[in-house]
């Protein structure tokens, strides 16, 4: 196989693209380098193709070894063909090749092989020719032998359909075929281990829903559900249409031997090859269902990494709690720490409202506090109601915001937690943290494990390899797009920018603190373990403010400094105008000249051109400042209790998964919108219509007080529209396509709370 070439075809690239790409791979440059600075090379291919491309290049690459392997396992027993390397050669996927190797493969001993050890497998052969002027009892009978372990004809005759069965069953093109009919035709089915047993789970105690058509979320609940006991989940497929596959091949006469052969093929179904094709068939769509939720993952993951930080503020971070009080920390504009203390504003042995109030409003006097962010934890609801009557008592303008708090008790009793606080209890940690994560998001979140922040679904059910590459693959994208303050940046966030690894990265913060600022990235050649290749691949993504080079807080690369220099040249400016600002009119002055003409002029390509152009129009710039600011509150807390049907409010994105998008709207319990009331338009996806961190406009369509669910719609355009439409009956139809014992919204609401917990 030609790997590059099937590459550009699944792609729809052309072919030096691939060839360019994989030659990059190749010689270890990393994916968010060969994104931004080999556009010329890949095409300017973005860093998540480049990924799918990465993936699926290994998996190729995976494909033509184990070929070479069953190959040679194949010949060295001397049974290799032309038919059977044919075979092996025009294999797409790994289970095509697994079925080839079936029946080379060294098997357990089964009842197969004792038959073959006993001798019968020319009886079994004879069987199989079907000849009518066979008997088969007769020829049987050659074969009894007390010696053999075959002290009958009964005996002979199970032991040679034994094997027929086991040779039907390693019939590569029959379990291919089954297979396909499989995915096309069968049902998943589950029932309840105990129909009395209450559990989220009850809507699938009844359920059945042909295979192609399940959700890839409901395949994961199902999953759960059966992991923890209460479903018994399985794959049905109609027998007789599965078994006239494999009689249509087998059977040649209807005789008795035909018989012999009917009754092998059944048991072999039965026994060997449905059981298998059933994991197969789960396997798959558990695969499918978890690639799936990897990438919402990761699309919810970059969308929160990628949150405009609130820069400039001076924020007092709150970590909410009952019995050991709510705990403080107040963070600079730089994220270091001012101010640290406890108070207990909500109810609890020690509770003190007045206390707690005096000490917050001198913390925020004392330190020019413009914002307040509240841990989402334990006694969120509480202290957010505290922090909003404190504000009506002082005459600042303080806001407050209401963050995220998934993975900062995690992150509190790190190492790294240890390392960058050895004078701070774990509590006060995860206050510092919670400050910090509307301060800057992407700094703050790095320093948890992906998987930790929840913002996904069913993260604890995934293949956890698979998992934390895809979203270790994102923080590194996030972190190098955006680019880290050479100076400033903690080991932690360093370990993110391309090429360089963790210890490379404690070495820089090491070398900083021991001589001091970095004033031009030339610098960092004198950091231990970090070399010439290491610094092409960093260098770039690296920024070093008030430097010697003022190209050196921008993400042009060192490279390019001469072609950058010339182009300034050409427009009429010079490297001091990029520090003042005044090579704002760059982009003019160059499509004046022509960016073609230019390009042929320096040497270097246009997509390398237009970004050097775009750096020096903006230098130091940060791509999250061109998204709408989080939304801040300071008016009056409403509670679930306060909400109504038809109230209009405006709220943040806090989670997308497959059916739906969980909105925060300032009560404490997110409200749910589901799929179809995210847009009049038809999406397979909430990810084609909204982002996590995106604010909207939400109207209540129902609240259940009881159960802590607010149901809310995005159509806001709709009741118009309804006016003016004569009402219509339900179609029945649409709810007769509905799948049995199906309501995902009852299921994955509670089972997401579940997972939060």
């Amino acid at each position: 196989m030609d790997i590059n070439k099937t590459l550009a075809k699944e792609f729809s690239l052309r072919q030096e693209q691939v060839d360019n790409t994989v030659a990059l791979i190749d010689d270890d440059k990393t994916i968010p380098f060969i994104a931004r600075y080999r556009k010329e090379l890949t095409g300017s291919l973005d860093d998540q193709i480049l990924r799918e491309l990465y993936d699926r290049l290994m998996y190729l690459r995976n494909l033509e070894k184990r070929k070479e392997e069953i190959t040679s396992a194949i010949t060295e027993q001397e049974k290799m063909t032309p038919e059977i390397e044919a075979a092996i050669n025009a294999a797409t996927t790994l289970v095509e090749v697994e079925d080839i190797y079936r029946p080379f493969k060294p098997k357990r001993r089964t009842r197969a092989s004792i038959a073959r050890e006993n001798g019968l497998e020319p009886l079994a052969a004879l069987i199989m020719e079907q000849n009518s002027s066979a008997d088969p009892e007769k020829e049987a009978e050659a074969f009894v032998s007390d010696e053999k372990n075959v002290p009958d004809v009964k005996t002979a005759l199970q032991g040679a359909m034994d094997i027929i069965a086991e040779d039907i069953s390693d019939d590569a093109d029959i379990r291919k075929k089954l297979r396909t009919l499989a995915g096309e035709k069968g049902e998943l089915v589950s029932k309840a281990s105990d129909a009395e047993a209450e559990s989220v789970y009850t809507n699938y105690y009844e359920y059945s829903e042909p295979v192609p058509k399940v959700a890839n979320h409901r395949v994961l609940a199902l999953d759960r559900g059966e992991k923890e006991g209460f479903l018994k989940v399985s794959v049905t497929l109609d027998e007789i249409s599965a078994t006239g596959i494999i009689l249509n091949k087998y059977i040649k006469n209807n005789n008795a031997c035909g018989e012999l052969v009917r009754a092998a093929a059944e048991d072999s179904y039965k026994r060997l090859i449905f059981p298998s094709i059933e994991r197969e068939i789960r396997s798959e769509m558990t695969a499918n269902a978890a690639e799936q939720a990897i990438k919402v993952f990761a699309s919810n993951l970059r969308q929160l990494l990628l949150q405009p930080p609130l820069k400039n503020s001076t924020i007092l971070g709150l970590d909410p709690g009952y019995r050991t009080g709510c705990k403080v920390a107040v963070i600079d504009t730089t994220g270091k720490v001012l101010d640290t203390n406890v108070i207990y504003p909500t109810p609890g042995p020690k509770t003190n409202i007045e206390g707690s109030k005096k000490i917050v409003k001198t913390l925020i006097q004392k330190h020019n506090v413009s914002t307040i962010s509240i841990g989402n934890g334990t006694a969120s609801r509480e202290t957010e109601a505290f922090v909003a009557e404190l504000l009506k008592e002082i005459p600042q303008k303080v806001s407050y915001m209401v963050v995220s708090e998934a993975g900062a008790s995690v992150y509190s009793a790190s190492k790294l937690a240890a390392e960058e606080f050895p004078d701070y209890d774990v509590s006060l940690r995860s206050a510092v943290s919670i400050a910090r994560r509307l301060q800057d998001p992407l700094a703050e979140l790095v320093k948890i494990e992906p998987k930790a922040i929840g913002v996904g679904q069913y993260q604890h059910d995934m293949p956890q390899a698979r998992m934390s590459d895809a979203l270790s693959g994102v923080v590194e994208d996030c972190v190098n797009s955006v680019g880290v303050d050479l100076n400033t940046a903690s080991h932690s966030l360093l370990s993110y920018i391309s090429g360089i690894n963790a210890a490379v990265a404690k070495n820089i913060v090491a070398y900083r603190e021991e001589n001091g600022k970095f004033t031009d990235r030339k610098e960092l050649m004198k950091v231990p373990k970090l070399g010439k290749k290491a610094f092409e691949q960093c260098a770039g993504f690296l920024r070093v403010r008030d430097g010697k080079n003022p190209l050196d807080n921008t993400a042009v690369h060192p490279e390019s400094y001469a072609a950058a220099s010339s182009l300034l040249s050409e427009c009429g400016f010079t490297l001091a105008d990029v520090s003042n600002g005044g090579a704002a009119g760059i982009n003019e002055k160059a499509e004046n000249i022509g960016i073609e003409n230019i390009s042929s002029t320096l040497g270097i390509g246009v997509p390398t051109l237009t970004d050097i152009i775009g750096e020096l129009k903006k230098p130091g710039r940060d791509l999250r400042d061109e998204l709408p600011p989080p939304l801040l509150r300071s008016g009056d807390v409403m509670e679930i209790k306060d909400l109504k049907p038809g109230m209009e409010l405006v709220g943040t994105v806090r989670n997308i998964i497959d059916f739906g998008v969980f909105v925060d709207i300032g009560v404490h319990e997110d409200g749910l919108v589901h799929i179809s009331q995210i847009c009049s338009r038809f999406i397979k996806h909430p990810l084609e219509a909204v982002k996590v961190g995106e604010i909207v406009k939400v109207r209540v369509l129902d609240v259940d007080v009881k159960r802590n669910r607010i149901s809310l719609t995005m159509r806001l355009n709709d009741e118009e529209e309804k006016k003016q439409q004569p009402r219509q009956k339900p179609a029945k139809k649409r709810e007769e396509r509905k799948p049995k014992g199906f309501d995902a919204s009852r299921l994955h609401n509670s089972s997401f709370r579940i997972k939060q917990k």
